[in-house]
C-alpha cells in the first residue's frame, strides 16, 4: 500500500486529523483481511515484528555489566548443579586473611567437565600344573567378550549410530584417544554380536504390548539385505518397535506379535478363529481334536498339517493365523487390545480400529 504523505502541522487541521485516523484504521483492517485470506490458501501471515527495546535501555543508561541488571529467566530456581554427582573436592584457602577473623564455611562453585583416556586393564590369569601334568587356568569375567570392554563398545555403538560419525572419522578420533583398534575391528563391533540388542528388542515389543491399552501399527515397503521387503512398525505413545520381514500378510504380523517366540498354539482362541474364518468342519474337527497341543516352530506345524492332511491353501492360512493367535493369547497377551491401523487386511484381528487421519 501507498505511504502516507508527511503534513506539516500547519496542514493538520481537525478534519485532516480525522481523515488521518479513518485511513491507519483502513490500512489495518486491510492488511487483517489479507493475512486471513493468506491463511485460507495455506501460506503465512505477514509476521508482526515487535519494535527493539535497545534503544529505550541505553537511553535509560543501564549496561550489560550492571549490577542492577534483572535476572535472566529461570535463574531464581534451585540449583542444578545441587543434584550433581561431585567427584572431586578442592579446598581453595583465602589469602590475607586479617587475625581475628572468623571462619564462616565456603562459598562453592561447582565446574563441569569430561575426561576421555585409554583405561586399559591387564588380566593375569593364574597359571597351576597339577600332579597329573594338567593345568587349571583362571577364567576371564564373564561379561568380557574379546579385547574391547563394554564401555568403549558402547560407546562407539553411540557415535556411530545416534551421533552418525562415520567409521574412518571414528577410527580417527580412536585412534586421537589413543586406543590400538583397527577398522575391520571397529567394524565387527558395529555389525558383530548383536544378540543382546535383538533380546531386548523382543523384550521391549512384549512389555509394550502387556501394558498398553492399544497399539498403532503399519507397514511399507523396505529393502533389506540388498532385497525388497516390507518393514512393520508396531507402537503407541510408550513404545515404538520395527522389524523387516519378508512378506506383508496376516500371518507375518501375527508371528511379529509373538515377540521373537516360534512355537504355534492350538486353544480355544485359536478354534474360535478358525469357525470364524470359516474352516470347513471336518478340518476344524481334526485341529479341535488336538486342542492344547503346542509346536515349536514352523517346521512342526506344517508337518502336523500334513499328518491331518490339510492341504488346500486357504485352508492351511486360516489355521496358521489361528494357531498363531493362539500362541499370542497364551502368554497372557491382553485380548481387548485395540489394534489401530489405515484398515489393511493384515492388521484386520482382535478390536480392530481405523485411523482417523491416514496419509
Amino acid at each position: 500500500m501507498p505511504k502516507l504523505p508527511n503534513f506539516s502541522e500547519e496542514e493538520l487541521t481537525p478534519n485532516v486529523l480525522q481523515l488521518l485516523e479513518v485511513s491507519h484504521y483502513q490500512r489495518e483492517l486491510i492488511q487483517a483481511l489479507r493475512d486471513e485470506v493468506a491463511q485460507l490458501k495455506g501460506n503465512k501471515a505477514k509476521p508482526r515484528i515487535r519494535p527493539s527495546n535497545m534503544d529505550k535501555d541505553a537511553g535509560n543508561g543501564k549496561g550489560g555489566n550492571s549490577s542492577n541488571d534483572k535476572k535472566r529467566s529461570g535463574s531464581s530456581k534451585k540449583k542444578k548443579t545441587k543434584e550433581l554427582k561431585i567427584h572431586k573436592k578442592k579446598t581453595i584457602k583465602a589469602d590475607d586473611v586479617p587475625a581475628g577473623s572468623e571462619f564462616k564455611g565456603y562459598k562453592e562453585f561447582v565446574v563441569q567437565d569430561i575426561e576421555i583416556n585409554p583405561y586399559n586393564t591387564l588380566y593375569r590369569m593364574e597359571r597351576w600344573k597339577t600332579p597329573s601334568g594338567n593345568y587349571v587356568v583362571g577364567k576371564l569375567p564373564s561379561s568380557l567378550k574379546g579385547h574391547f570392554g563394554s564401555k568403549l563398545v558402547s560407546y562407539t555403538l553411540y557415535q556411530y549410530y545416534q551421533c552418525h560419525v562415520t567409521q574412518p572419522l571414528l577410527l580417527e578420533e580412536l585412534h586421537e584417544f589413543g586406543v590400538d583398534i583397527s577398522s575391520g575391528q571397529i567394524n565387527n563391533i558395529l555389525i558383530g554380536d548383536h544378540d543382546d540388542f535383538h533380546a531386548e528388542k523382543d523384550e521391549i515389543l512384549s512389555t509394550g504390548l502387556e501394558i498398553s491399552p492399544y497399539i498403532q501399527t503399519d507397514d511399507t515397503g523396505a529393502r533389506h539385505k540388498g532385497k525388497n521387503g516390507y518393514c512393520t512398525h508396531i507402537g503407541n505413545e510408550f513404545f515404538a518397535w520395527f522389524e523387516s520381514t519378508g512378506s506383508k500378510s496376516r500371518i507375518n504380523f501375527l508371528k511379529l506379535l509373538r515377540a521373537g517366540n516360534t512355537d504355534y498354539v492350538l486353544n480355544a482362541d485359536a478354534i474360535e478363529y478358525m469357525g470364524e474364518k470359516k474352516l470347513p468342519k471336518r478340518e476344524l474337527q481334526l485341529l479341535k481334536s488336538c486342542l492344547e497341543q503346542t509346536f515349536g516352530d514352523e517346521a512342526a506345524w506344517q508337518q502336523h498339517l500334513n499328518t491331518m492332511e490339510i492341504c488346500k491353501e486357504r485352508h492351511v492360512k486360516i489355521a496358521t493365523e489361528g494357531a498363531l493367535l493362539g500362541a499370542v493369547t497364551a502368554r497372557g497377551f491382553n485380548k481387548e487390545l485395540v489394534v489401530l491401523s489405515d484398515d489393511a487386511g493384515q492388521f484386520n484381528v482382535l478390536l480392530h480400529a481405523l485411523c482417523w487421519i491416514h496419509a
